[in-house]
């Protein structure tokens, strides 16, 4: 339960309504970041066209790559949430869901190429505090990814860090979009 109370459907103004009913189409349930962020109407409308944005414009990296960097921040902040929903993105995905039970372990395993191990450490370092990124891995990275690539990976990663920090903020846990490996929620 969050510490502050959710913004009901019955409480939310029309526009929220339908957002509402959107992503309950969209993902089966409303997300609790999103009734919680509903206080404040203006700010939850930006977050939500910057959300959409950012899912049409990040198309350089392959979404394998893509999901596995945000996973990953995810755990390393510890947000249930984010590692819930996803889980249900990567299995919605169709991308292997198993190799997630050695994302601890990455630099070890060899469930992982050699340019995810280097997004992952990137991933790891990015979400230090302080930020611990090196020289190498930027100049690393840029020449396998390019400068494109090189921007959205990081972007997405810096994404997943303020969504992770806001939802351990507001005490936001696990959902229930997952559960164990079978995904409640139909895919799309």
């Amino acid at each position: 339960m969050p510490r502050i109370p959710v913004v009901t459907t019955k409480q939310a103004n029309p526009l929220l309504k339908l957002v509402y009913r959107f992503a309950e189409r969209r993902y089966g349930a409303v997300p609790e970041p999103f009734t919680v962020s509903a206080h404040h109407p203006r700010l939850f409308m930006a977050g939500a066209r910057h959300e959409l944005g950012v899912e049409k414009a990040a198309t350089t990296l392959p979404v394998s790559l893509r999901e596995l960097v945000v996973y990953a921040t995810a755990v390393k902040l510890g947000c249930s949430w984010c590692v819930d929903f996803g889980t249900m993105l990567i299995k919605h995905e169709g991308l292997d869901v198993d190799r997630l039970k050695e994302i601890h372990d990455y630099r070890n395993s060899d469930k992982y190429t050699e340019l995810e191990k280097l997004a992952l450490a990137y991933a790891d370092a990015m979400t230090e505090t302080p930020t611990a990124v090196t020289d190498e891995q930027v100049a690393e990275l840029d020449r396998r990814l390019g400068h494109k690539g090189l921007v959205e990976l990081t972007y997405l990663i810096a994404l997943e860090n303020q969504r992770g920090r806001f939802n351990s903020a507001f005490g936001i846990t696990d959902q229930g979009f997952t559960s164990g490996d079978a995904c409640l929620v139909p895919l799309p």
